[in-house]
């Protein structure tokens, strides 16, 4: 069956909603035969009689009122797609998607994104909370434009770019006596401590952190979604974590917050695949994504000012 003609359903819609063969030819700037004619064309298609005459009016059938209400819905659908294509010629700039780790979303992101969607509505922008793994699937299925992931992160296919190193602190609930200036892995092993679920880049780092320094704990560490779920759980006082610095930063006076040693770390990174075309939108949040690298530059002096409080006792 051929397509659909959108010329003569337009030209049934005025015929019913005028009432008149001429009317509707005098609102689609046509002859009344040619919007006789288009009506014809549509009653031989359906093989059933759309209008009916009473007089001088024109009235729909029962299946040209049905026709008419699916016409309806066709042209509603038509103007969705004027809109959404008038968008791309109304400073419409691009679309990207980004696959972040959950702490780079809610610690790292809101301002970037914020920033980026103020300076640049044109920009369809996207973000998904993926492990580091998801991620870089993800890039080289070409799912995603850019990630924020935890390295390592080894692969040819990706362009790697370093962006910020997150330091971990241990966090205690609040009023909790004879904690060390410093959490050792010694120490630790005789706490009851919370960590990331196994899946999660943190939880192979602490657990390696602890065996670097053979101690290991009589009890198994209990293991939860988020650093924010680890967070409630310590001011719940169920036990400790070792968390990233910067989910701490603002609440520092909910816990105790000490520094380790040996230090422990990790690096946030940007990874994009090579080959990836370049586009303005991509580009934009690239650079947004890259300044994190200006604030790194900036963090290691108030890193060195609250380590200083962490070991002095006074945070």
């Amino acid at each position: 069956m051929r397509s659909l003609n959108l010329d003569q359903l337009r030209a049934i819609l005025e015929v019913v909603e005028r009432g008149s063969f001429s009317a509707a030819a005098r609102r689609l700037n046509l002859t009344q035969p040619a919007v006789s004619l288009q009506i014809r064309e549509l009653e031989r298609r359906f093989g059933v009689r759309l209008i009916e005459r009473l007089g001088k009016q024109a009235h729909a059938t029962v299946p040209g009122r049905a026709l008419v209400e699916a016409a309806q819905r066709i042209f509603r659908e038509c103007d969705l797609v004027d809109a959404e294509m008038r968008r791309f010629c109304e400073g419409w700039i691009g679309r990207v998607h980004v696959g972040t780790t959950l702490s780079a979303m809610i610690y790292r992101l809101p301002s970037i994104l914020s920033s980026v969607r103020l300076d640049h509505p044109g920009i369809d922008l996207v973000v998904t909370n993926t492990p580091t793994p998801t991620s870089i699937e993800n890039l080289v299925q070409n799912r995603i434009d850019l990630a924020l992931v935890n390295l390592p992160v080894e692969d040819k296919r990706l362009k790697i770019t370093a962006l910020c190193s997150e330091q971990l602190v241990a966090i205690f609930p609040a009023g909790t006596r004879h904690v060390p200036d410093e959490v050792t892995p010694a120490y630790v092993a005789r706490q009851a401590l919370l960590v990331e679920q196994p899946s999660s880049a943190a939880h192979p780092l602490v657990r390696g952190w602890l065996s670097a320094a053979h101690e290991s704990s009589p009890r198994e560490p209990m293991p939860l979604g988020t650093i924010e779920a680890l967070k409630i759980a310590v001011a719940s006082k169920l036990g400790m974590a070792i968390v990233p610095e910067v989910a701490v930063a603002m609440h520092m006076s909910d816990f105790i917050v000490r520094p380790l040693r040996p230090p422990l770390s990790r690096t946030l990174a940007l990874i994009e695949h090579r080959n990836k075309p370049n586009e303005p939108a991509l580009e934009i949040v690239r650079n947004a994504l890259l300044a994190l690298r200006t604030a790194e530059a900036i963090e290691p002096k108030r890193r060195r000012r609250r380590r200083s409080k962490l070991v002095d006792g006074r945070v």
